[in-house]
């Protein structure tokens, strides 16, 4: 899949804005603050209808506009889709092929993968971000895993409820509690096992030389009738401390996720550079997870590659992030960039303006 033509209107900084992108590489060179990441945004804003920079897609309304759009004509499958994201206010208004749609009927049209240093509270943040992660990754992979999590949270709140009011009816949703957090919990176990062994090989890239691993709490073992028993286990002899405590005390909501670098715990022992590092690797294994089940590549968001990495390891991840479908790159230096040939497109992009090298 990918993005074949891109338009952005009073996004941050970008008045308007209008790319024909190549199905491979395309870099976005200029200066910092100059607008790159933007585009980048508009492009995950038109796959997933939000933004992947901040929880409040309001806030990305360029100073002065009443509203921010993107549009773009997205290819997959050999059929070309015209999406629409518009953001106003608090509101959000999505159209495929002209057409207004609720969000559940826009989504899974379009897939991106996202590396960007703001998405470093992954490594070192709380523990929510991590079990987020892989729940992103596993809903995109299995539509119906959204719904689950979505089912799963309602009975969560209503379980709470019971708990904090000292309701005698907690028991009545232990039940579907236990089935639906058994469910969630199996299918992001057998997620991160698939991200786990595209990790080992840096999913199928060439990263850096440290070795990679992610690990679950518990680690998921038999089918989902073994984690249905084992959750039913869990909330038996939790019973006491959730009444005390007045909240659910164990389930996928609390479940462990761990990112190690070289058998250490990243968040505790990783530098910034090992950080970094790692938090490109998670993101080209999701790439390899998601082709190797769907046949097909999420659009790779690549933000500032080069902080991090030297030139010839930067030129290597780009041919090869080429080699299996589309991606944008974004960086501040020129030099490498004239190495690429005619590898892929280029962009400049200043003052909000784009234009093609």
């Amino acid at each position: 899949m990918w993005v074949e033509h891109l338009e952005v209107s009073d996004l941050r900084n970008i008045e308007s804005a209008e790319l024909t992108l190549g199905s491979g590489l395309n870099v976005l060179v200029g200066r910092n603050a100059q607008g790159k990441t933007s585009l980048l945004e508009a492009v995950g804003l038109l796959a997933r209808g939000r933004s992947f920079r901040t929880e409040q897609a309001a806030t990305a309304i360029r100073k002065g506009a009443a509203a921010l759009e993107a549009r773009g004509s997205a290819l997959s499958g050999g059929r070309n889709t015209r999406l629409e994201v518009e953001v106003r206010g608090g509101s959000r208004r999505f159209r495929v092929d002209g057409h207004d749609v609720a969000p559940r009927d826009y989504h899974g049209r379009l897939e991106v993968a996202v590396y960007t240093t703001d998405r470093l509270r992954v490594i070192r943040g709380p523990m929510r971000e991590r079990r987020a992660m892989l729940d992103r990754g596993a809903a995109v992979l299995w539509p119906a895993y959204r719904q689950a999590a979505r089912d799963y949270e309602r009975v969560l709140a209503q379980r709470n409820a019971a708990l904090e009011t000292g309701r005698d009816d907690v028991g009545a949703w232990n039940e579907r509690f236990v089935e639906l957090g058994a469910r969630l919990r199996y299918r992001r176990g057998v997620y991160a096992q698939r991200l786990r062994a595209a990790l080992r090989n840096g999913g199928g890239f060439p990263v850096a030389g440290e070795s990679y691993d992610v690990t679950t709490g518990p680690e998921p073992s038999g089918d989902e009738e073994a984690q249905r028993e084992v959750l039913r286990r869990e909330v038996r002899e939790a019973r006491a401390d959730e009444v005390r405590a007045r909240r659910s005390l164990v389930g996928p909501h609390r479940d462990a996720v761990a990112l190690h670098v070289d058998g250490e715990e990243a968040g505790l022992a990783a530098s910034s550079g090992q950080a970094r590092s790692l938090l490109l690797a998670l993101t080209l294994a999701s790439i390899e997870v998601y082709r190797r089940e769907r046949a097909d590549t999420p659009v790779a968001l690549l933000d500032d590659l080069d902080s991090e990495l030297d030139e010839d390891r930067v030129l290597a991840l780009c041919r090869a992030v080429a080699e299996r479908g589309q991606a944008l790159v974004t960086t501040a230096h020129q030099d490498w960039v004239g190495r690429l040939g005619g590898l892929g497109r280029v962009f400049h992009v200043q003052g909000g303006q784009v234009g093609a090298a």
